[in-house]
């Protein structure tokens, strides 16, 4: 049985619960207190961080490798392109969401030191700007990649709900950004998902 070593209140892990939930297959979570992480954790990944998915004698960090793994493993339903050229194009735009979103999120997540406030500030305009960016995406689509919920939604989902949470406020042009955020919010396997610390995080 899969067993994934998860953070209540890590937007990583989140992403990693949602696929298994989504796949509704046998698996185990063990959650992670990410402020005093046991000695395992570190023999695990050596970057000390979750989520981490062990099955048998593998052991996986990152949640992108967690939950492209996963759907290779378990298919049903497929969250990645079944095209290989779809299939880069979305490992693309996964990319580009570490490097403009999530790098901000890692500072309003992490950031403790004496500029801590300017740069989370910054963090804060970088995220809104850039979603505001993809707002009219979802004039037409229902998910990222048209009708079909995929992987791309569950990487951005956990930022959607911590938008509250992080002090991060979107103007009127990107409405059609937080319809389709309700559309993941709504989806069963989402709510499953989310830990009791979690759904505190939104009004």
């Amino acid at each position: 049985m899969m067993v994934l070593y998860s953070g209540t209140t890590c937007p990583f892990s989140q992403r990693c619960r949602l696929v298994l939930f989504e796949k509704g297959m046998d698996f185990e979570i063990r959650d992670v207190d990410l402020f005093n992480k046991p000695e395992d954790i570190s023999t695990m990944n050596p970057y000390g961080q979750v989520p981490i998915l062990v099955e048998r004698d593998l052991v996986l960090y990152e949640s992108n490798i967690i939950n492209e793994y996963i759907d290779e493993r378990f298919p049903h339903p497929q969250l990645m392109p079944a095209d290989p050229l779809q299939r880069a194009r979305a490992r693309l735009m996964l990319f580009n969401f570490e490097k403009e979103l999530f790098i901000h999120v890692h500072t309003l997540e992490n950031d403790k030191g004496p500029n801590a406030v300017k740069a989370q500030e910054k963090a804060r305009l970088e995220i809104r700007d850039r979603l505001t960016q993809l707002a009219p995406l979802f004039v037409k689509n229902k998910y990222m990649l048209g009708d079909e919920f995929s992987m791309l939604d569950v990487a951005v989902a956990p930022l959607l709900w911590r938008l509250d949470h992080y002090g991060i406020e979107l103007s009127k042009t990107a409405a059609p950004i937080m319809k389709y955020a309700e559309r993941i919010f709504s989806r069963p396997a989402y709510i499953e998902a989310l830990t009791p610390s979690e759904k505190v995080m939104r009004r």
